[in-house]
């Protein structure tokens, strides 16, 4: 059986197959799917579908095709594509009308099972992380021996990014704690008349605790989901092997930077929030406490050593080092596209945040052992 089309496009069955020829196109729809279901009517056992001869298909003729294949395939008809051109081999790909197998309804588990799951699970991302923390070491070592491994153009714009834009948001928040720290006591000193301790409070808590593990928070929600998410799109979007073909490795390439960024402003902006802090106590102290400013500062230049601050920033160069290995980690293990990217994105800040205030805890202990 064989027919042809006058102008552009033929389909014929020989010896088992439905050749397509021709250039085959949206225009002609109409004429190609009753010419397809002529052809096929009364099918052999096997009748695949060869389109070696074809020189233009668009989708909505592959659409038609698809359609007669799974027709034929219901009638117990074996139908294949056969002799695809390497032109057409994503086209036909995109349009393989192959059911996916339905899944069981997934079983009940016990308690005990889905315990330990997370705990697998746990397990396996804590490695992921420990290798990679190694990897970030030996390419800090490679760096070392050849600076010209690193992007350090991307050095500025990043720091740029993660402390000057984030300036505002940490002046306000140590503000407002600061202030809330005072707010909180200033009923308690009063009635023991000890309102001059109002400075002792907020001091000691914003310089050693509250301004570090603040910043950090902050620097969670912003530098570590914006870290995740430029490398899992990176990741997606094939950008990564790319660099790989070039010869770039990607741990010095795109995580060095980021974590020396983090690393040079943390402590600043913990200082700014020790500073916006104190100032946040001072103005609560003098409106609500009935001290002067003078007093105010003479008993915190009496109580604040210089320990309380140098542990503080080191706290936060500790948080930022943590927020740059997670941040990064999470956005280079992205695997799918858009939905992994936002899941990357999340769990880098539950990561971080969990992280920080366990090594806030450690520091905490580890600093009252030894005396400081």
């Amino acid at each position: 059986m064989h027919l042809l089309h006058a102008m552009a496009w033929q389909i014929s069955r020989v010896d088992g197959r439905l050749e397509v020829a021709g250039e085959l196109a949206i225009t002609d729809a109409a004429s190609i799917w009753r010419t397809l279901n002529e052809l096929a009517r009364d099918p052999p056992p096997a009748l695949d579908l060869d389109l070696s001869r074809t020189a233009v298909l668009d989708g909505a003729i592959m659409a038609l095709l698809v359609d007669v294949r799974r027709r034929l395939a219901a009638s117990g008809t074996r139908c294949e594509f056969v002799g695809v051109p390497a032109r057409m081999q994503t086209l036909v790909q995109l349009h393989r009308d192959e059911r996916a197998p339905i899944e069981p309804a997934p079983r009940r588990r016990g308690a005990i099972a889905i315990l330990w799951s997370h705990l697998a699970g746990f397990g396996r991302r804590t490695y992921q992380l420990v290798s990679f923390t190694g990897a970030m070491t030996e390419a800090l070592g490679q760096v070392a021996r050849r600076p010209s491994r690193a992007n350090w153009r991307a050095l500025r714009p990043l720091i740029e990014r993660a402390g000057a834009d984030g300036v505002p948001i940490v002046v306000v928040l140590n503000l407002l704690v600061g202030a809330v720290m005072a707010f909180q006591s200033a009923q308690q000193l009063k009635l023991y008349g000890a309102n001059i301790y109002v400075a002792d409070i907020v001091g000691i808590s914003v310089t050693r605790e509250l301004a570090p593990l603040m910043t950090a928070i902050i620097m969670s929600g912003r530098s570590g989901a914006a870290f995740a998410a430029e490398l899992g799109t990176m990741q997606v979007s094939e950008e990564i092997d790319a660099l790989r073909t070039m010869g770039l490795a990607p741990v010095p390439y795109l995580v060095l930077p980021r974590l020396f960024a983090l690393v040079a402003v943390a402590p600043v902006l913990t200082l700014l929030g020790d500073i916006v802090g104190i100032a946040g106590g001072l103005y609560v102290g003098v409106h609500q406490l009935d001290l002067s400013a003078e007093s105010y500062l003479n008993e915190l230049r009496s109580v604040l050593v210089f320990s309380d601050v140098w542990t503080g920033l080191l706290k936060s160069v500790a948080f930022a080092i943590t927020i740059a290995v997670i941040g990064c980690h999470q956005g280079l293990a992205v695997t799918g596209a858009a939905a992994g990217v936002g899941r990357s994105t999340t769990a880098t800040v539950v990561f971080c945040l969990f992280s920080i205030v366990v090594l806030d805890t450690v520091f905490t202990v580890l600093f009252r052992t030894v005396g400081l």
